[in-house]
């Protein structure tokens, strides 16, 4: 249970932060973000990473072994990297159509597929 638990809340925080760092980068299009300023963007990004933190947080401490959860520190960041890649693959999909999955990055993300089960192996 907490296993899941701690992998909801990695995948929530997740696309809080893909929001933050490359949600921005569509805020052209929409009319009332038009003329904003870098300032007025990072300040909205900072706004929607808060909610990242808000999952992250929790997640780390309830999946942590140490606090009784089931993963190690370092099961627990390479977790989160796939699920950030997974996440952004996503989001790349729906928000940014023009852009293109290669074979290299087919490949690379075998590569960390490859990490979490050798991280996880006994």
């Amino acid at each position: 249970m907490k296993a899941l638990l701690t992998i909801s809340l990695l995948i929530l925080s997740n696309t809080f932060m893909t929001l933050a760092w490359y949600g921005h980068l569509k805020f052209k299009e929409l009319k009332w973000f038009e003329n904003l300023g870098l300032i007025s963007i990072v300040l909205i990004s900072w706004g929607i990473a808060f909610f990242e933190y808000i999952f992250q947080v929790p997640a780390n401490r309830i999946g942590f072994r140490e606090n009784g959860g089931p993963f190690s520190l370092v099961q627990l960041k390479v977790l989160q990297e796939v699920i950030t890649l997974v996440v952004f693959m996503i989001f790349t999909f729906l928000f940014f159509k023009n852009e293109s999955i290669k074979v290299n990055h087919l490949i690379g993300f075998g590569f960390l597929v490859l990490a979490v089960y050798f991280i996880f192996k006994k």
